[in-house]
């Protein structure tokens, strides 16, 4: 593997775990294979290189409207989601000082309404920035949803745009990351 993450894909069949909103998942599996679908919302995945541990979550919001504190179970909002999301990591042999992140998601789906996307999508780069986490790669923002896969075990990641035009439900290829080059596959 390279020091921006890149890795090959795992033999085997891979084990799909889907992250829906407000959930997360960790794995050393080399088997794993992370996916998610993404509008605004944002999902970081996160991988210990040595360890070779790995997870996603998927958040909707980047904090409550009024800033309450976050019950336990509101995995739906940033800061409680990537708590877990590293906590889990910890666990299973990861060490924060070798913690890589990319993001993904923050899209703007819809004119007219707050862009709860980039506040996700800042959110997102701030707190792992206030953690000291580097973030290797990031396609963040734009106007389409993404699908996106993440091996945990060797922090490869793929994403590729969703067309929402329900009369011609395709996939298209992405355009380059957003302000990150390196790290992410488009498929």
């Amino acid at each position: 593997m390279t020091a921006s993450g890149y890795g090959s894909p795992p033999s085997g069949t891979p084990q799909k775990l889907h992250v829906i909103q407000g959930e997360h998942a960790v794995s050393a599996d080399p088997n794993a294979l992370m996916t998610t679908v993404l509008g605004s919302c944002v999902a970081a995945c996160i991988h210990d290189p040595v360890a070779g541990v790995g997870g996603m979550n998927h958040f909707l919001l980047a904090e409550t409207a009024d800033g309450a504190r976050v019950k336990e179970e509101e995995m739906r909002y940033g800061a409680y989601a990537m708590e877990v999301l590293i906590n889990g990591l910890m666990k299973l042999g990861a060490r924060r000082e070798r913690l890589e992140a990319k993001l993904f998601g923050g899209a703007k789906l819809f004119d007219g309404l707050n862009d709860v996307g980039a506040a996700n999508a800042s959110f997102a780069r701030r707190f792992l920035e206030d953690e000291g986490i580097p973030i290797t790669a990031a396609s963040l923002g734009g106007r389409r949803a993404r699908r996106v896969e993440f091996y945990p075990a060797t922090g490869r990641a793929r994403q590729r745009e969703v067309d929402q035009n329900p009369e011609t439900p395709t996939i298209k290829r992405a355009p380059a990351p957003v302000a990150d080059a390196g790290g992410v596959e488009l498929f």
